[in-house]
């Protein structure tokens, strides 16, 4: 029997709310390590750090919907202040995580860059615990948001904790500015991932990020829009894993840039022509094929012929 998320504010909401937060903290209790062939952030750190970190973001994020709930957000309002909303959270969590160490540095921590992956996703988080299912727009996803499974509202949230302990860590290593800078954070409270331990493997590590986040802003973030679908992190007993979940963000469109635009426009044509270019191409192999088992046969006979003709 499938277990469906509160449409509306009550206290059925509120045990969910509860619920969801005590099975996705056991889950911590998880390993950890990255299972997938993507790079993360969080890879730098041992489990232990990765650990400490998705508590603070759990618990920061338990604050935040709190405040909402006693301010009495309403749903439009929430929608104007998303953006402000998640830079103050990943402000907030970003501090209470470096509070953990004894490191200090003089840079300015004020500047957050915001660029969580699947933002609108995050959005619809909190849409579901804050006002329940029915707020969800009816277009984004699969099925009907009053019908929306429990287990999609868990997800939603392990890739919320992910995504956003990714940026956390991002926007730390980018404040650090170099490799030393960065040595000299890990080596304080040993928060080391072990195949990070050096100056080299460090900068080969921040490469290889770079290089993953140009592909993923040029070609599957584009891709995953024209397909209609998103993929999402999630804690599992085998590690950190993703899946790809199916949505509809129309509004997306319009921040593509240029490059974006131009691969979207390729992908289309490429689904209108390639199948035509296929039929044609078949047909040609077929004649082509036609025309030397013709030219063959033909040949085998004039050789049976001459052979013939010499023999009698």
């Amino acid at each position: 029997m499938i277990k469906y998320w509160p449409s509306q504010q009550s206290i059925k909401l509120n045990n969910a709310i509860v619920e969801l937060f005590l099975v996705t903290e056991k889950k911590l209790a998880y390993n950890l390590i990255n299972n997938t062939n993507y790079y993360l952030y969080i890879d730098i750190l041992n489990t232990q750090n990765k650990y400490i970190l998705f508590k603070v973001i759990l618990e920061e994020f338990k604050n935040l919907l709190l405040n909402l709930i006693e301010i009495n957000i309403n749903h439009e309002h929430l929608n104007y202040l998303n953006s402000k909303i998640f830079i103050i959270f990943i402000e907030t969590a970003s501090v209470k995580f470096r509070a953990n160490s004894n490191y200090k540095d003089s840079n300015n921590h004020n500047n957050i860059k915001l660029e969580l992956q699947n933002s609108f996703l995050i959005r619809e988080l909190i849409t579901y615990l804050v006002f329940g299912s029915a707020k969800i727009d009816t277009n984004i996803f699969s099925f009907n948001p009053i019908y929306t499974p429990y287990l999609h509202v868990q997800v939603l949230f392990e890739n919320f904790i992910i995504q956003s302990g990714n940026l956390i860590i991002k926007n730390i290593i980018e404040e650090l500015g170099n490799s030393a800078s960065i040595y000299t954070f890990l080596k304080t409270d040993n928060k080391f991932n072990k195949l990070y331990t050096s100056n080299r493997s460090i900068i080969l590590f921040l490469n290889n990020l770079k290089l993953q986040d140009n592909i993923e802003l040029y070609i599957y973030k584009t891709k995953s829009l024209y397909n209609e679908r998103e993929q999402v992190w999630l804690i599992s007993s085998k590690g950190i894993t993703t899946k790809y979940i199916h949505t509809s963000n129309i509004e997306k469109l319009t921040t593509l840039n240029q490059i974006q635009t131009i691969f979207l426009l390729w992908l289309e044509i490429k689904d209108l022509m390639i199948p035509k270019i296929e039929k044609v191409l078949i047909q040609i192999g077929k004649y082509i094929i036609y025309f030397i088992v013709n030219i063959l046969s033909n040949f085998i006979l004039l050789l049976i012929r001459i052979m013939i003709f010499y023999l009698g």
